[in-house]
């Protein structure tokens, strides 16, 4: 394997990626809100023929630019995804285009760490990136973060590169059309950290400034509004200018408030980090808070990248997993830079690193372990549990072998094996494997318990001449999953009406307001798993 990555490196990474990546992402139905959301926009796409504009339920979509939903659009019409004969699953298709950029992702990191430090460098970045738990989880979804994250990177590697070389202007360029797809992806955040990143590096290295230097910034930044601004004078052009205000009032409510229940505390993205970039984020931390303000590498601009990122988005009132998702580069590089001093024997894993390896690994363990036997015992836990959704979810008829639990055993045998012997290689492995188990085994079975139900009666009741809506709660699962067409008039519009033209049913959750769940216009068919069941009159 040595020999393979030493001769062949990005074939190496495309294979590894590829079996990393790939192989389970037709595993569980996409979920309901994001997953589903991207996908049902993309879905419109094909169906209305207009590629240019983002709707969702055939309306005008003012929260994400199109990029990646055109990446899908093109997987779901390479695959037929909608044809009802292709023997590939919808849900594969929807999140291929991940898989792609997360192999992307690893040649990116691999030839950067090449270019900058050597072969060896640029090969433990890309593992490091690899074994990290949720960069691989993020590139096995259909979420947009991976591709605007790997974007935002290169505007900043590339004008890190002119900050070097001035005369380079060409790595102008390249940042500004990094930055202007990066807008395209998922709105105006990527110019607002790319900005920042910059303006730090700027103030921190201020004498090293000249006017080619702050040329080259304006020039870059405006290459890159420009591609937004292109695309969005089109979409005002069609729907009015409406929408571009819409699009900027919904920018500040994520910054300004906890948008959709998504408050969290200050320290929350640090966390998340530290857990959820385990094992690397432990050692990482060595180079993180370390600066030697009188050299500007390539390491200084990471850290910058970094701080950048968790404190705005610390300080960002709506905190979601997949905010602070631009820390995963920088983070993975800093632990590729402690990989390789230790190699060289010049870094030395001491009691306090391996006292937090042995502490967060042994809590993600015992988090993994429960997990199957809460599943395999919901029936014992769901009376003890006041929220009746909850409660009704735990009742699906979700089947364990009963072994599951020990793939969190395992891990936990695999942490306590690298506290004995040291062999960090190992460690990281056996995160890797933990995480593809997890989720080829245990996170389908999560699924059947929050979603499935639901989701199965939108699929029986696809092709057919009926209504379906949900009531009382937000959801894009019936849109997608019941290939809901265009025209069809809205749940409020068919609750109200006395008489149809066809069929409708309506969903609701066991804790839906008794105004629905008596409304005089419907009779209640079944409770199932939390869901209640209703048809119209």
């Amino acid at each position: 394997m040595l020999k393979a990555v030493q001769s062949k490196p990005y074939l190496f990474w495309a294979l590894v990626g590829a079996a990393v990546y790939i192989p389970f992402l037709g595993s569980t139905h996409l979920f309901d809100w994001d997953e589903v959301n991207f996908a049902e926009s993309a879905r419109e796409m094909i169906v209305t023929g207009d590629f240019l504009s983002v709707q969702i339920n055939f309306q005008p979509f003012w929260e994400k630019p199109p990029l990646f939903l055109w990446l899908q659009a093109l997987s779901f019409m390479a695959f037929d995804s909608f044809s009802g004969q292709s023997d590939i699953s919808m849900e594969f298709a929807a999140r291929f285009p991940n898989a792609v950029i997360g192999i992307l992702t690893l040649w990116t990191l691999h030839a950067v760490g090449k270019k900058t430090w050597g072969a060896n460098f640029g090969n433990l970045w890309a593992f490091s990136y690899l074994v990290a738990i949720t960069p691989h989880v993020y590139a096995s979804s259909g979420i947009i973060d991976p591709l605007f994250n790997l974007l935002i990177f290169l505007g900043v590697y590339f004008f890190s590169e002119f900050f070097q070389d001035a005369t380079r202007f060409r790595n102008v360029l390249f940042a500004g059309i990094s930055i202007g797809l990066a807008l395209l992806t998922k709105g105006p955040a990527a110019l607002l950290l790319w900005a920042l990143t910059l303006l730090f590096v700027g103030i921190l290295y201020r004498s090293r400034i000249n006017g080619r230097l702050f040329t080259g910034a304006v020039v870059a930044g405006l290459i890159s509004v420009f591609f937004f601004v292109a695309w969005y004078g089109l979409i005002a052009y069609k729907f009015g200018w409406q929408i571009i205000e819409d699009f900027f009032t919904y920018q500040v409510r994520l910054m300004t408030t906890g948008d959709a229940g998504h408050g969290q505390p200050f320290y929350y993205h640090f966390v998340v980090l530290l857990i959820g970039c385990f094992p690397v984020s432990i050692w990482a931390g060595a180079r993180l808070f370390r600066w030697k303000r009188e050299d500007l590498d390539f390491s200084n601009w990471m850290k910058v990248l970094f701080w950048v990122v968790l404190i705005l988005f610390s300080i960002v009132k709506t905190k979601i997993v997949h905010y602070s998702s631009m820390c995963w580069i920088p983070l993975t590089y800093f632990s590729a830079v402690v990989l390789q001093e230790w190699q060289a024997g010049g870094f030395r894993f001491n009691w306090k690193y391996n006292t937090a390896i042995g502490f967060v690994g042994l809590l993600l363990a015992a988090v993994l372990t429960a997990v199957p036997l809460i599943g395999q015992n919901a029936g014992l836990i769901a009376p003890y549990i006041k929220d009746v959704f909850v409660q009704g979810n735990l009742q699906a008829p979700v089947y364990w072998a009963g072994w599951e639990f020990l793939i969190g055993v395992a891990f936990a045998a695999a942490v306590i094996y690298y506290l004995f012997s040291k062999k960090l290689h190992t460690l990281m492995a056996a995160s890797l494997v933990t995480i593809m188990a997890y989720m080829a085994i245990v996170v389908p079975k999560i699924e059947g318990y929050t979603q499935a139900t639901v989701i199965d009666f939108y699929i029986a009741k696809m092709g057919q001449k009926v209504y379906i809506e949900p009531v009382g709660f937000k959801s894009y699962a019936h849109l997608l999953y019941f290939q809901k067409p265009a025209g069809s008039p809205a749940g409020d519009e068919l609750l109200s009406e006395k008489k149809l033209d066809r069929p409708a049913y309506f969903i609701l959750k066991a804790d839906a307001e008794e105004k629905f769940k008596y409304h005089p216009n419907l009779i209640f068919l079944k409770e199932e798993n939390g869901f209640l069941f209703y048809k119209h009159r």
